[in-house]
């Protein structure tokens, strides 16, 4: 089975030490992202990049968020999350009413911002429905695991655990990957990760053959084949 597209974001945010960070963790999301410091080509960038959804920051050198997010409106049916410094209902009500999906004040914890954008694809449709990996399916859409002909029942974390792993499928991640993936930070705690890790494991492996690997010294990888 051929490896579905990962959703496409498009990020434009001119302070770096918020646009680099927001980059990596929609990265480690397992989406497929640009990011521009400003709007200036943003007609272009739709139709080359095509995203699915697009993080505009409000305050931005030459035109502003609400200028731009007219741009995306008129050229794509892209979702669109704003992020702003300004915490007034009118700003927000503003750019919802313009169109925007969602709006995230600064400062944001990372993992509530790729939490919106989830939601945000999810609404649209755009998300992928189901992974599969061997006889493992994940359904993201409707937050089901089924390995074989059994259901696998999962906690809340051993489920964002999985999605993760499974939207980076045949591909090592990393334990502070996981970590701010899963848990929305990426201070090394080995122990955390390892036994959510284990306890994931466990519960796959009494429906079927191992798919969830350790790879000494670089992370996991969730793969069909041993």
């Amino acid at each position: 089975m051929d490896e579905p597209t990962a959703p496409r974001i498009l990020v434009i945010e001119d302070a770096e030490a918020i646009r680099v960070p927001v980059e990596a963790a929609l990265a480690t999301a397992g989406f497929s992202v640009r990011a521009c410091a400003d709007g200036a080509g943003l007609e272009a960038e739709l139709a080359r990049a095509r995203p699915d959804l697009v993080v505009l920051d409000v305050m931005l050198p030459g035109r502003d968020g609400f200028e731009l997010l007219r741009v995306v409106r008129r050229h794509s049916a892209a979702g669109v999350v704003m992020l702003t410094a300004r915490d007034g209902v009118e700003d927000r009500l503003r750019g919802l009413g313009e169109g925007a999906d969602d709006y995230v004040v600064k400062p944001f914890v990372l993992a509530e911002l790729v939490a919106r954008v989830t939601a945000v694809l999810r609404r649209t449709g755009r998300t992928r429905p189901t992974i599969e990996i061997g006889d493992l399916v994940v359904d993201v859409e409707g937050g089901r695991v089924r390995y074989g002909a059994a259901d696998v029942e999962l906690t809340s974390t051993e489920w964002k655990l999985l999605v993760h792993l499974a939207e980076h499928r045949d591909r090592v991640v990393s334990k502070t990957q996981v970590l701010t993936a899963v848990w929305g930070y990426g201070d090394y705690a080995a122990n955390l990760v390892e036994v959510n890790v284990s306890a994931l494991r466990r519960k796959l492996e009494a429906h079927g053959p191992r798919v969830l690997h350790t790879v000494r010294g670089q992370g996991y990888v969730l793969r069909g084949d041993p």
